[in-house]
């Protein structure tokens, strides 16, 4: 990466000059963090936490210990996302049936809902990579905190097996086996990213107007076979505790969604690709991601969790009050 470098001017300037830099790095920051964590939240604490702790440095040594102020934000990010993804493994594994990541709107409406309303405008702007979508931070989170770190800051953003080894704590050698062991992982579990966006698209439209319509065999031929789909309530709201597996499975619980009265649904880019955000009675209840592959839904990723919600539902509000 060709990084700017900084000397401290003793003119005031490098305090401006750092914090240009930061808010020039912070959506790759984020996408960073993010990537690691699946949180957009913990995400945020993270860069905030990086950025503390730069001015700190800044202000002790006068700023000519850091040179390279964008690398050491990226190394400073990705180890501090890995301090908290281990503590947060423990949290995880006691969590109420699936775990689903903090879904990322990245888009704005991709045409007229299906039904009324209009999707909100993206609530943060990350660096959000397009392999990042929530099928494959589901994949991630199989992964152990030094293999997952070690596989996004490689093969996700392009950092050196010597800057890996720097946030992880380990040799580059080391860090390269780890990428090539989650490499694996992700190869024999991750979805495909080959689709043509306007296929995906398509596909999202038709899905959405089979469920809303009743039409059980448009819904049945979207589907693959062995489509899995999880819903991640967090104990708050009513949803499995296990995925659900299987195309006829997986389509009688999309259509029994409709006994708990009418709703709609509004396109929107969901961590990269075409997904849906579902509402009842003007409130958003889910944010749905669907992975594609051959023209048919492998996945069905349903986050209704409100306090995964929330992100989503105040920039919603914002945007009606305009």
């Amino acid at each position: 990466m060709s990084r700017p470098q900084y000397v401290n001017d003793h003119d005031g300037g490098m305090a401006t000059s750092l914090d240009a830099e930061f808010q020039a790095m912070r959506p790759r920051l984020l996408g960073v963090a993010y990537g690691l964590l699946g949180s957009l939240d913990e995400a945020e604490d993270v860069v905030q936490d990086a950025w503390l702790r730069l001015r700190s440095a800044e202000a002790a040594d006068g700023g000519d210990e850091i040179r390279d102020v964008t690398g050491w934000l990226v190394v400073t990010v990705s180890r501090l996302a890995l301090d908290v993804l281990r503590s947060a493994r423990h949290r995880r594994e006691e969590y109420v049936g699936p775990w689903l990541p903090e879904p990322i709107l990245t888009g704005p409406v991709l045409t007229q809902p299906v039904l009324t309303g209009a999707a909100p405008d993206p609530a943060e702007r990350v660096a959000l990579d397009e392999s990042m979508s929530m099928a494959m931070l589901v994949v991630l989170e199989s992964l152990s905190p030094a293999e997952r770190t070690a596989f996004v800051l490689h093969d996700v953003f392009g950092l050196t097996f010597a800057e890996v080894g720097e946030a992880v704590g380990r040799s580059p050698a080391a860090c390269r086996q780890l990428a090539a062991r989650a490499r694996a992982h992700v190869a024999s579990r991750a979805p495909r990213f080959d689709v043509d966006p306007s296929e995906h698209r398509r596909v999202v439209h038709a899905f959405a107007r089979a469920c809303l319509g009743d039409d059980m065999d448009a819904l049945l031929a979207l589907l693959d076979p062995d489509v899995v789909l999880r819903g991640d309530g967090g104990g708050r709201v009513r949803a499995g505790r296990r995925p659900i597996l299987g195309v006829a499975k997986v389509a009688r619980l999309l259509f029994g969604i409709r006994r708990f009265g009418p709703y709609e649904m509004v396109p929107a880019v969901v961590n990269g690709w075409p997904g849906l955000l579902r509402y009842r009675d003007g409130r958003l209840v889910a944010v749905i991601g669907l992975t594609i592959a051959d023209g048919r839904i492998t996945a069905v990723d349903m986050v209704m969790n409100p306090e995964k919600l929330a992100r989503v539902t105040r920039a919603d509000e914002t945007r009606n009050r305009r």
